[in-house]
Order: C-alpha cells, then sequence, then structure tokens
C-alpha cells in the first residue's frame, strides 16, 4: 500500500487544514463514478482543494513522489474516467465552485471548475444570456468535468458541444506549474491551440481548474415539436428530411419504444406506447414557430402518426421534461450501462435499427435515446444485475453496437469520453499513428504517467 512507501505528512502540511482527507467513510463516496462495469481501487486519501495554489501544491508532491492521481468533477461520468485506483490519490474540485467574473459586455464567464453546469446559465441570466452546453446531468455535473470529456448535450446540434463554447482555460500540470491557454477574445491564433487539447483529455494531461466560457444571448422565442412514427423506417425518413432542409432546430432528441414505456411507467405523460420512435424537437430565434411548423410538415409527409408543435412555454417544458427524464428513469428500474455512440447524421437509421437488433441477438433489453440532430445515440444496456455473467453481457453488448458505429463511419463515444471502459475500443477506431501522436503528448506534459493512468487513449 502507497501508506507504507510515501508518508502523506508533507502533502497534508503543504495545503490548507482539512483540505486532505483520510477517512475510510468518506473516501468511499470518492470510489466510482457511474460507469457500473468499471471496478473502483481504493484510493489512500481524497484532496479538496479551494484553490488553483492548492491543487499545484497537490501534484508537485505526487510528482515527488510518484503517487498517480486521479482528477474529479461532481462522478456522474459514465466511461470509468474518474473511478480511483487503487493506492492513488483522488482530486475532487468539488469546492473550486466559484464564478469569478461576468462579462456581459463580451458575453464570456469565467468559473471554476466545480461549478454545477447549470449554475453557469442562471449566473448569467439576469444580462439576458444563457451557457450552450446542457448535458443530461446539467444540473449536478460539474464545468470541470464536462471540460474533461467535451460534453455535449441537446442543444449541440445548433450551438455545439463544450469546446465550441471555451476560449480559455487555467490548467495545472502534472509537475504542478499553471498553465494559462487562450484568453477572452473570440480569434486567437498565437502558438498552438493548447485550449482545445486540453479539453476533453479527461484529466491526463492536466487538471484543469478554471474556464473561460463563452455565453450566448437567450433566443427571443422558443417553439416544441413532437412526432411518433409507427416504424423506425418512417422516424428515419423524417429525420433525413430535417437534416436535408435548411432549417437548424436547436434541439432534435429520439426514444424509442422501450424507453418511452419506461418514462410512462414512471409518471404519466400521456406518450403513444406503441410508438416505434419519438421525435422531440425545438426552435429559437424569431422564426421560431414558423420553423417547428414546418418540422411537424415534414414529420407528417414522412409519415408520422402524429405530429404538432407548440409556442406555449409550460407545454414546450413538459415534452421536453420527458426526453430529460429518459435516461434517469432507465437506470432506477436496476443496473444499466449507458452506452453513448454517434454516427453520420445520415446513418443514424441504421445505427438505430442495429441496436434493436444486438438486444434481440443478445436477449437483452435495451433503451435508446439520442440526440438526433448530431447522430449521437445512448443506448442503455438493461442488466439483470451487475453479477459477472451480466457484466460479461453488457460488456459484449458494448462491444458490438461500437463495432457498429465504426463499421457505419462513426466513433465509440461522442461525449462521455473514452475513461476506461472503452480504452480497447478506441483501437478499433483508432490508427496506430494516432495512438502513438497522442502517447507523444501525454509523455511530454505526464512523463512520469501520474495522472489518470490507463484511461482516456
Amino acid at each position: 500500500m502507497l501508506t507504507e512507501l510515501v508518508d502523506l505528512t508533507d502533502l497534508v502540511d503543504a495545503l490548507p487544514e482539512g483540505t486532505v482527507v483520510r477517512d475510510a467513510d468518506v473516501i468511499e463516496g470518492y470510489r466510482a463514478d457511474m460507469a457500473s462495469l468499471v471496478p473502483p481501487g481504493t484510493p489512500v486519501a481524497v484532496v479538496r482543494p479551494r484553490t488553483t495554489e492548492a491543487v499545484s501544491a497537490c501534484l508537485a508532491w505526487a510528482s515527488r513522489t510518484g503517487t498517480t492521481v486521479v482528477p474529479r468533477g461532481a462522478g456522474t461520468g459514465l466511461s470509468g474516467g474518474a473511478t480511483a485506483r487503487d493506492d492513488c490519490i483522488v482530486v475532487s474540485l468539488e469546492r473550486m465552485d466559484r464564478i469569478r467574473e461576468v462579462d456581459p459586455a463580451n458575453h464570456t464567464v469565467v468559473v471554476e471548475a466545480g461549478v454545477v453546469n447549470a449554475e453557469v446559465s442562471r449566473a448569467v441570466a439576469e444580462h439576458g444570456l444563457f451557457y450552450p452546453p446542457d448535458p443530461g446531468s446539467f444540473e449536478v455535473s460539474t464545468i470541470g468535468g464536462n471540460l474533461a470529456t467535451n460534453a455535449g448535450g441537446m442543444r449541440c446540434v445548433k450551438y455545439g458541444v463544450t469546446r465550441q463554447s471555451v476560449l480559455g482555460l487555467e490548467v495545472v500540470l502534472a509537475d504542478g506549474r499553471v498553465l494559462t491557454t487562450g484568453g477572452r477574445t473570440l480569434k486567437d491564433s498565437a502558438g498552438l491551440d493548447l485550449t482545445q487539447l486540453m479539453i476533453g483529455s479527461e484529466g491526463t494531461l492536466g487538471i484543469i481548474t478554471s474556464a473561460s466560457l463563452r455565453v450566448r444571448p437567450l433566443p427571443e422565442s422558443t417553439a416544441t415539436f413532437v412526432a411518433t412514427f409507427p416504424t423506425l423506417d418512417h422516424g428515419g425518413a423524417a429525420l433525413a428530411a430535417i437534416c436535408a432542409s435548411d432549417m437548424t432546430p436547436s434541439v432534435l432528441e429520439v426514444l424509442d419504444r422501450a424507453t418511452v414505456n419506461a418514462v410512462e411507467d414512471h409518471q404519466r405523460m400521456d406518450l403513444d406506447r406503441g410508438t416505434a420512435l419519438l421525435l422531440i424537437g425545438q426552435t429559437d430565434g424569431h422564426r421560431s414557430a414558423e420553423d417547428a411548423d414546418r418540422l411537424v410538415a415534414l414529420c407528417e409527409e414522412a409519415g408520422a402518426s402524429m405530429a404538432l408543435a407548440t409556442s406555449d412555454p409550460e407545454d414546450g417544458q413538459r415534452l421536453m421534461h420527458a426526453r430529460r427524464l429518459a435516461g434517469w428513469v432507465v437506470m432506477e428500474r436496476g443496473a444499466t450501462v449507458v452506452e453513448d455512440v454517434a454516427v453520420p447524421r445520415t446513418r443514424l437509421l441504421q445505427m438505430l435499427q442495429r441496436v434493436e437488433q444486438i438486444g434481440e441477438e443478445l436477449g437483452l433489453e435495451i433503451c435508446t435515446v439520442g440526440h438526433a440532430g448530431d447522430g449521437n445515440l445512448h443506448p442503455m444496456l438493461c442488466l439483470p444485475d451487475l453479477g459477472p455473467e451480466s457484466q460479461d453481457l453488457g460488456l459484449r453488448a458494448a462491444d458490438r453496437i461500437c463495432q457498429a458505429a465504426i463499421a457505419l463511419g462513426g466513433t465509440v463515444t461522442g461525449e462521455h469520453g473514452v475513461g476506461e471502459l472503452k480504452r480497447g475500443m478506441l483501437h478499433q477506431q483508432l490508427s496506430e499513428t494516432s495512438l502513438s501522436v497522442q502517447a507523444a503528448i501525454k509523455s511530454a506534459l505526464d512523463p512520469d504517467g501520474i495522472l489518470n493512468p490507463g484511461r482516456g487513449w
């Protein structure tokens, strides 16, 4: 054990009182994230810094002692990227939760890594602004975790994923040095783009402590539309027509039959239990109502069983609530593995059909939701339990889903990250040249390999 090899006294002395936690009961809550197929290790301590200086001191100590460091946000990750390793220290950024600056004139906000995603929009709402990235966990996940995995969300189709809303970062490197990247300008061609390098690196290149984020004006109006389809083919035809149109919805989401029924079982929302595919979307801007009506027409032309639009905020919120409920409702029913793959939008129907086929062949219920606007699907594997046989079934299903996505020209992860769960799958997608370049970057920034080893690539 690390406690027998390294005296933690120097770490405790280097940080403010109460920063280093060694109580086993407290540590237990920091061992795992939400990836149920990745077994957690046991850390020797949890470090909960409040300042960048404290993170710097912690990593300087870890570098000197060769101690493994696992960075952690809110622990909502689904790929095992924040799962503890034996004899590591977990560095939790939860207490770095200050919004350092709001600059409404330049549409920017500077926040620390522990700020919850939804709090960013609330902080700028009085200025008529909002923060576009909205992962399903936006009310609990933190900006640091969102940055580490390049999280997406429902508004990706129009506003992009996390990296499209980041202007600069503050990052503590493996040896304790503090790196500042980017700035406040919308354009910046000075040197290599280290901001984008750090986004999505899953804590393997440094620990992000704060970010300069781009916020945008709230749309003047929003309309919501919904459509149900008797078959996947009909739903696929509607999605193809929408993608080929001159309109860009701000939200375009799908739920399959199994997911619709899971939501209805949890809370009556009068959704059509017999539908093969439920499409929920939103449009925003001065033509939102007109665009929503045009999208409803496209759905009807594609053979929708029902299609309607509303500009009423309460009705729209109710429909969007059904989509936001979906993932949580399925996970609450029992052992669940939430997959994350993305394909070109024109191949979304094929991917939906392939997921359905995999479930039938393996005798496994799979509830699928997804961000149809950018081809990102989340098949949720409903396991009988988390015993060895069920875990093996889950891994086989996940591997086949990822192989199907790659075969369709897609990726094994659209927004959840590689973590530990998908490392083997990543090697099926990326070339040896790509992997060797990534290894060289890792070696340059973390030569001793102390930062989240075995994760991310």
